[in-house]
C-alpha cells in the first residue's frame, strides 16, 4: 500500500512529465535558456562582471568569454568564498561544500547552492517516478541508503563541508527520509567497522524493499558484515542493543530507539542455520530494487551485487559527481541515462579531440550515438566550463536528446571505486617511498586490478637492487602514502572496499623491451612515452614478474 510519500512522487511526476518531454524534444533551445538563466542570475558576481555575463547572447559568445578549465583555475575564488567572501561565482551563499579528492594532494571543495540543491531533487524525483513506473512495490517497505557524513569539516567561515551524498541525503523531506532505517548521523561514525555494524544492525531488523548507494563495492561490504558478524547482530537485534562500542554521543540517540525483536532475531538465526550463512538475498525477500551505479570501472563490482542479494532489479542512480548530477537512468541494468538537461549546460570535446589545444566543443543536441566525449559543465553552483574529466559515451537517442553512460575518468586518472587516483598522485607518493625505503627504481607502472578492487604496481629496480628490497612493509608504505595524498584513497582503504596495492618486481630490461617493441612497430624512438597509468596489464608485463608481494 502506497504512503503519502509515494502517492506525492507519482503525482509530481505526472505534472512534470509534459515538461521533459517536450525539454527532450528541444535539447538545443533547453539548454539555451538554461544558459542564459544562469548567467543572468549571476551576473552581479566577481567572475560575471570580469567576463560580462549581461552581453552573452549565444554559446559562442560565451565560449569566447570563458576558457575551459578545471578545478585549479577556480579553487582561488572559491578559497575566498570558504572564507565567507559574498557574490565571487555566484549571487547565493553556498549552503555547503562538497569535498573530493583533487588531482594534486589538496581536497576539492565544491559550492553547492540553494538553486543547486533545487536542481539536485528536482532530479531524485523524476528518478524516483520513472522506478515507480517499473517497480510501483519498491516502496513498499522500509528503506536502505548509505551514504557519506554530510558535516565532516567546516569553513573557516562556519559553512558545512561533507560528502555529497550525505548532504543530499540530508535534504530529503522528513515524510520520505522517516522511512529509511539508517539515521544519517551513522555516517559520522569514523570506525568503519563500527559503522557498518550498525549499518547492518538497523537494516537487519527490517523489511526493506529498496536499498540506494552509489557505489557497489558498498553493498558487497555490507554483504560481508552482515554474515561475518551474523552471532554479534542477531545477538543485538534479540536484545535491543547497540552491539558496538561506540562513543556516548552516538550511541544515545541509537539506543533510545531501538528496541528486543526477538521474533525476526529468530527468523534470522533460522535463515543462518539453514544456509551455513547470512545473506541479505535472504534477509529481505521483498526487496525489490537497487539503485547504485552501473557504469565505468564500478560495474565491475555491480556484478557481483546479485550473488549477495538475489536477483534483484538494479536501477543506475545516474551520473553524478561531487560537481553535480547529469544524467536521470530511465531502464533497469544500465549506466545510460537522459541527460539534465534542464539543470546542467553540457559542452562535450570529441575523444579524439582531446588533446588539442583549446578544442572547439560540441553542444549536447549534436552529439552522435556510439561516439565517446569528454565532458565540460556549467551549473548553478558557480562552475562555468568545467572540465570535470570525464568521458561519456552516447548510447542512444530518445526522442531527440541523446542519451549517456559515464565510461571512465579522463586524462591521467583511474578509479575502481570512486577514489580518482591521479598521476600527480602516484608520481608524489612514488617520490616519497623511494626516499624514505632507499630504494632506486628504472621504471613503474600502475594498473587497476578491477576483480580484486586493487592496484597492481610493477615496478623495475635498479641493478644493484635485489628483488628482496621490496617487502611487505615497502608495501604498507605505499599504501599509507597514497592515502596522505588522496582522501578518497583512505576513505576506500579504511572501509574495505579498496584492497591494498599489489606490488610485482619485474626482471632488468622490461621498460627497455617495451621500448624495443614500440621501435620496430615503425615508431620513431623519441615518440615512445612511457606510461606510469595504463588500463590493464600486458602479457609481457606479467610475464615479466620475478616477484610479488602484497
Amino acid at each position: 500500500m502506497a504512503d503519502i510519500a509515494t502517492s506525492l512522487i507519482h503525482l509530481a511526476g505526472k505534472l512534470e512529465s509534459p515538461g521533459w518531454h517536450r525539454a527532450a524534444l528541444r535539447p538545443g533551445a533547453t539548454q539555451h535558456r538554461l544558459l542564459l538563466r544562469i548567467l543572468k542570475e549571476n551576473a552581479d558576481t566577481e567572475f560575471g562582471r570580469a567576463h560580462d555575463f549581461r552581453t552573452i547572447r549565444h554559446h559562442r559568445d560565451y565560449q569566447n568569454r570563458i576558457p575551459v578549465g578545471d578545478f585549479e583555475a577556480f579553487r582561488p575564488r572559491i578559497t575566498r568564498m570558504m572564507h565567507g567572501e559574498r557574490s565571487v561565482l555566484t549571487r547565493q551563499a553556498p549552503r555547503l561544500f562538497a569535498i573530493t579528492s583533487g588531482t594534486t594532494g589538496e581536497p576539492k571543495y565544491l559550492p553547492v547552492t540553494s538553486r543547486s540543491v533545487r536542481d539536485e531533487f528536482t532530479l531524485i524525483r523524476r528518478w524516483y517516478y520513472q522506478a515507480l513506473l517499473d517497480h510501483p512495490n519498491f516502496l513498499d517497505h522500509q528503506r536502505l541508503a548509505i551514504v557519506g557524513s554530510a558535516a565532516e569539516d567546516k569553513t573557516w567561515a562556519g559553512v558545512p563541508c561533507g560528502s555529497a551524498s550525505g548532504m543530499v541525503f540530508q535534504q530529503i523531506p522528513n515524510k520520505l527520509r522517516r522511512r529509511y532505517v539508517v539515521p544519517d548521523w551513522v555516517a559520522n561514525i569514523k570506525d568503519y567497522d563500527a559503522r557498518y555494524f550498525v549499518i547492518a544492525r538497523c537494516a537487519l531488523a527490517a523489511p526493506i524493499s529498496f536499498i540506494a548507494t552509489p557505489n557497489p563495492s558498498t553493498l558487497i561490504r555490507l554483504a560481508d558484515v552482515v554474515d561475518g558478524e551474523k552471532e554479534r547482530l542477531i545477538r543485538a537485534i534479540h536484545d535491543g542493543t547497540v552491539g558496538v562500542a561506540l562513543p556516548n554521543e552516538a550511541i544515545a540517540p541509537l539506543a533510545d530507539s531501538l528496541k528486543p525483536a526477538r521474533d525476526r532475531a529468530r527468523e534470522l538465526q533460522v535463515l543462518a542455520d539453514r544456509h551455513g550463512r547470512l545473506r541479505p538475498r535472504d534477509c529481505w525477500p521483498d526487496l525489490s530494487l537497487i539503485g547504485c551505479w552501473l557504469g565505468g570501472s564500478v560495474g565491475t563490482q555491480a556484478r557481483k551485487v546479485t550473488d549477495h542479494y538475489g536477483q534483484v532489479s538494479l536501477r543506475d542512480l545516474g551520473y553524478m559527481a561531487s560537481e553535480g548530477h547529469f544524467s536521470v537512468p530511465f531502464q533497469d541494468g544500465t549506466p545510460s541515462g537522459l541527460p539534465a538537461l534542464k539543470t546542467t549546460y553540457f559542452e562535450f570535446i570529441p575523444e579524439e579531440m582531446t588533446d588539442q589545444v583549446n578544442p572547439e566543443t560540441v553542444p549536447l543536441e549534436d552529439l552522435e550515438v556510439g561516439k565517446r566525449y569528454s565532458i565540460v559543465i556549467t551549473t548553478s553552483s558557480g562552475l562555468y566550463r568545467y572540465d570535470i574529466n570525464d568521458v561519456i559515451e552516447v548510447t542512444e537517442s530518445y526522442k531527440r536528446t541523446p542519451v549517456i553512460a559515464f565510461v571512465r575518468k579522463g586524462g591521467d586518472m583511474f578509479s575502481i571505486t570512486g577514489e580518482k587516483l591521479h598521476l600527480n598522485h602516484i608520481l608524489a607518493a612514488f617520490e616519497e617511498l623511494c626516499a624514505h625505503c632507499h630504494l632506486t627504481l628504472d621504471h613503474y607502472r600502475v594498473v587497476p586490478d578491477l576483480e580484486d578492487s586493487c592496484y597492481a604496481v610493477f615496478v623495475e629496480l635498479a641493478r644493484d637492487m635485489p628483488p628482496e628490497a621490496i617487502t611487505g612493509e615497502v608495501v604498507k608504505e605505499l599504501d599509507q602514502i597514497l592515502a596522505r595524498h588522496n582522501l578518497e584513497y583512505a576513505e576506500k582503504r579504511a572501509s574495505k572496499r579498496l584492497g591494498a596495492p599489489r606490488l610485482h618486481v619485474v626482471r632488468q630490461g622490461w621498460a627497455k623491451a617495451e621500448q624495443t617493441r614500440f621501435t620496430r612497430l615503425g615508431q620513431s624512438d623519441v615518440q615512445f612515452k612511457w606510461k606510469i597509468l595504463c588500463p590493464e596489464a600486458s602479457e609481457d608485463d606479467r610475464q615479466a614478474i620475478v616477484r610479488t608481494v602484497q
